[in-house]
């Protein structure tokens, strides 16, 4: 039979998302709702049609450029309680992407926290994440095996450094695929440590940098690689998302390379099998060790993992004494 949620759970999984019955609340909800708690501005996250969204001060650019003008935001600076209906709710930093944000939400004598989508590894576009002691920590399972773990991220940027260095050396441009939202920025921000160039970026890419610039984010300088931009790409360093890959807007580059930052980049099968020339093991994910050790140190007693390797790193935990399930979601989609 199939491990069903206690019905008292002060957050259940609902088809329209993570619900809160004591406050009326939903988490990253999957549609329209009256009250939505947003973790971050990542498509599988943050949907338009709900009346009201909660969500970090530093979300608010990005979220504005992918929300219609009318939808009401109501901004909280990190750590702030506010009160939704029984509840009391406040934002704590995930370290996913610029504004992500776990949520805790207080209820009696028990914390919950949903910590969205995180990574442990220090990053220059957003803040680090934070640990929040609770009761039950509802964790996201996208890269929940052992075989991932990630390289320093300095050591990652030198690699792309070099890589692009050496393609240009050979008089060939370097187009490198990173999610528009969050690593095509965190890309830029790493690079800015180590060079003065500026850098090619599809139109995907270009309206987001500029929110995160509006954020105060030091990056690299870019342009827009557009049919007005110079038909010569030689030597260039073209930042687009991986839907690019294989369209009519590849061609204006002539020779080029092709490099993709992803931490599915960490086993080699998946590079050789998505065609591209490199992989860069570069992931706004918690890897495995980065998991365990959230569990831990979050002191919670129950832990409930969303989208990814769920079964295996429920297994896993159940296997140390760890009270560990599953809870179906449709969240995921960016990585």
């Amino acid at each position: 039979m199939a491990w069903m949620q206690p019905k008292g759970d002060l957050i259940q999984a609902k088809p329209q998302g993570l619900y809160c019955k004591a406050g009326d609340f939903y988490i990253d909800p999957l549609g329209p709702v009256e009250h939505a708690v947003i973790t971050h501005a990542h498509g599988d996250h943050l949907r338009a049609g709900s009346a009201k969204y909660y969500l970090s001060s530093a979300c608010t650019g990005v979220a504005r450029r992918r929300l219609p003008a009318e939808a009401q935001l109501r901004p909280m600076h990190y750590r702030e309680r506010i009160a939704l209906g029984e509840t009391r709710v406040s934002l704590h930093p995930a370290g996913h992407i610029l504004g992500s944000s776990q949520v805790r939400v207080e209820h009696g004598d028990q914390v919950w926290v949903v910590s969205g989508d995180y990574k442990r590894d220090p990053d220059p576009t957003c803040e680090l994440f934070e640990v929040v002691p609770c009761d039950v920590f509802i964790s996201e399972a996208t890269f929940a095996l052992p075989a991932y773990r990630w390289p320093e991220t300095s050591k990652v940027a030198l690699e792309i450094l070099d890589w692009w260095h050496t393609n240009r050396d050979n008089g060939v441009a370097s187009v490198l695929f990173a999610y528009a939202l969050g690593k095509a920025q965190r890309v830029l921000a790493e690079l800015f440590s180590h060079t003065s160039d500026s850098v090619y970026v599809h139109g995907a890419v270009e309206s987001l940098v500029d929110a995160y610039r509006e954020a105060g984010i030091c990056m690299l300088a870019t342009l827009p690689a557009t049919v007005a931009a110079p038909t010569d790409y030689a030597g260039a360093l073209i930042v687009a998302p991986p839907s690019a890959a294989g369209s009519a807007w590849m061609r204006r580059f002539g020779e080029h390379r092709t490099g993709f930052c992803s931490g599915w980049m960490r086993i080699r099968g998946d590079r050789r099998r998505r065609g591209y020339d490199r992989g860069f093991v570069l992931s706004d994910h918690a890897d495995w060790p980065s998991l365990l050790r959230t569990f831990s140190e979050t002191g919670a007693k129950r832990i409930f993992l969303t989208h990814g390797y769920t079964d295996a790193m429920c297994r896993y935990l159940q296997e140390q004494g760890i009270n560990a399930d599953a809870l179906r979601t449709e969240y995921g989609a960016e990585e």
